[in-house]
């Protein structure tokens, strides 16, 4: 009786964690994207799949944040990296995404978001699977 009743209180603890953290997830999924929507992210930027497609072309702006995550999670350097574009703008002419976007650069975005708040959302991007 003592070890069914021990084993109940640890899956309901482990559920409860799980819900918990499910929660938290979703609250900080939401408030990334409201940050991503004020800064404007979403203009060139999709969370998943095709973005924002370029006049006349068929390619998306910017990539996917699935597909930054893909290219870029567990890099060392990756987070730093990824924030230093976000502030400061991308080179056109880098190779890195060649033929999957237009190719147009990312302009820096120091007015648009601040450093702290680039970090938090290029971190989130990184966790994303």
């Amino acid at each position: 009786m003592f070890t069914r009743s021990v084993k109940f209180i640890l899956a309901s603890a482990f559920f409860a964690a799980s819900v918990g953290s499910a929660f938290a997830d979703a609250a900080n999924d939401e408030k990334m994207k409201k940050l991503a929507t004020n800064a404007g992210c979403f203009t060139c930027h999709a969370v998943s799949g095709k973005g924002p497609i370029a006049p006349g072309t068929d390619k998306p702006i910017g990539p996917a944040w699935l597909d930054v995550a893909k290219m870029y999670g567990g890099k060392p350097g990756a987070a730093d990296f990824l924030t230093r574009v976000v502030l400061e703008g991308s080179n056109p002419y880098s190779s890195h995404w060649k033929n999957k976007v237009t190719g147009v650069a990312m302009p820096p975005n120091t007015a648009a978001i601040s450093e702290t708040d680039a970090r938090s959302l290029v971190f989130w991007i990184l966790s994303m699977k």
